[in-house]
């Protein structure tokens, strides 16, 4: 095979909350290979752009997020069969935003929403190509960071509480937080979080607004629950 007829793909694992729910994003595919599928948002590499920039095209074309958006990369997939139109390997990435918007369809899709992630981890919904073990390895990327990294910052707006932060733990993890645990470890964490100067109404009574500190590893870890 001519080492240069391969075709280079970026494809996005797009997570945000919804309802206090984790969503995924995903196009139902207009045209073949796998009419009718739903898939991860994505396309190919074009000539005059890295795998980076694509990626971010993809994302303006499909959510209208050009900025505030964290976008980071999960691993390449290269099976010499992962596509039928012949050999494509993808850049595979991880972007996540506080409360987005609804999505708009590219040109080669039927239509795009947000889907609960409950709906579809561990194969519930089938999606085109691999895109099953490319969602899975993003939602695992995106979990276990947040143990020991401020990920989950990129899920909230500038300011918030210590109740909404520990609001996205739940939302991405699946399962409950201790909540006097949680405010223990964030705000005993030197540097991860810092006071904002202001109070929000959370839940009914005044809670303390913070944002992110400049301290961006947490240590020790704050082990997720057991689901």
């Amino acid at each position: 095979m001519d080492p240069f007829s391969f075709a280079v793909a970026a494809d996005l694992v797009v997570l945000t909350i919804r309802d206090r729910a984790l969503h995924v994003l995903l196009v139902e595919r207009g045209i073949a290979p796998a009419a009718g599928m739903w898939a991860l948002p994505g396309g190919f590499v074009l000539a005059h752009e890295d795998a980076e920039s694509a990626a971010y095209r993809e994302l303006a074309e499909e959510t209208g997020v050009t900025a505030g958006v964290h976008l980071e990369q999960v691993r390449t997939y290269s099976a010499p069969d992962r596509d039928p139109r012949g050999r494509v390997v993808t850049v595979a990435w991880l972007a996540l935003a506080p409360d987005l918007g609804e999505p708009a369809a590219g040109s080669d899709a039927r239509s795009a929403r947000w889907w609960p992630v409950a709906d579809v981890e561990g194969g519930a919904l089938p999606l085109a190509f691999d895109h099953v073990a490319i969602f899975a390895d993003a939602l695992e990327r995106a979990r276990a960071k947040l143990e020991y990294s401020a990920l989950a910052m990129a899920f909230c707006p500038p300011e918030f509480t210590i109740a909404q932060l520990r609001a996205v733990y739940e939302a991405v993890w699946g399962v409950p937080v201790d909540p006097r645990n949680f405010h223990r470890k964030i705000t005993g964490a030197a540097g991860f979080v810092e006071p904002a100067g202001g109070m929000a109404r959370d839940g009914g009574r005044p809670a303390q607004l913070f944002r992110r500190g400049p301290v961006g590893q947490l240590q020790p870890p704050f082990t997720r629950p057991e689901r």
